[in-house]
């Protein structure tokens, strides 16, 4: 039987392409994105201009038209971002490094400037973080989560479950005249 898919070349091999045909390569954690170009390897750091606002960016050579310049997805901290210029060992070639420190530090950035392609952020595998890695609040809320999974896969209560348990043994000592053989914990 002939194959008989219509679709035509797959999503990401389209993504793929549209990401290698940008005149600069980007990478994102969570907490913030990197964006790298190659210059020429005679220029300096005063021979570049490179703006950042909280919602745009623009960045190349002086005198030429940006290599990139646009509105952000989404606000940045502009004190807390930052661009360097690298030289290679042999002295070969340039490479420029801007740092976007993303205000907020709990989304993916499809694109780093909205008139670019966009990439799949459903498709995104986060590294692996620590738990001393985040906030105090996040935190607990992921342990709890942890201990009430664990809870689960035992078949013992969560949290809540044991939580609600307690007040019912609470009432009931304090209701001894009740009967509570029908109760159910919902």
């Amino acid at each position: 039987m002939a194959d008989t898919d219509p679709s035509p070349a797959s999503p990401s091999a389209k993504e793929q392409a549209e990401q290698s045909s940008l005149p600069y390569t980007w990478t994102q954690t969570i907490s913030d994105l990197t964006l790298t170009f190659p210059i020429p390897p005679h220029l300096k750091p005063r021979d570049l201009s490179i703006t950042l606002t909280k919602t745009t960016l623009t960045a190349g050579i002086k005198g030429l038209p940006p290599i990139i310049s646009g509105t952000l997805p989404h606000p940045i901290r502009v004190d807390d971002s930052t661009w360097t210029l690298t030289t290679s060992p042999d002295n070969a070639s340039k490479t420029v490094e801007i740092l976007l420190d993303k205000a907020n530090k709990q989304e993916w950035w499809a694109h780093v400037v909205t008139s670019a392609p966009k990439i799949d952020v459903t498709k995104i595998v986060p590294d692996n973080s620590k738990l001393s890695d985040l906030d105090g609040e996040t935190r607990g809320l992921v342990e709890k989560m942890m201990y009430d999974q664990r809870q689960k896969e035992q078949g013992l209560p969560t949290s809540d479950e044991q939580k609600k348990m307690e007040i019912l043994k609470k009432f009931q000592e304090q209701h001894p005249e009740m009967d509570f053989s029908n109760a159910k914990i919902q």
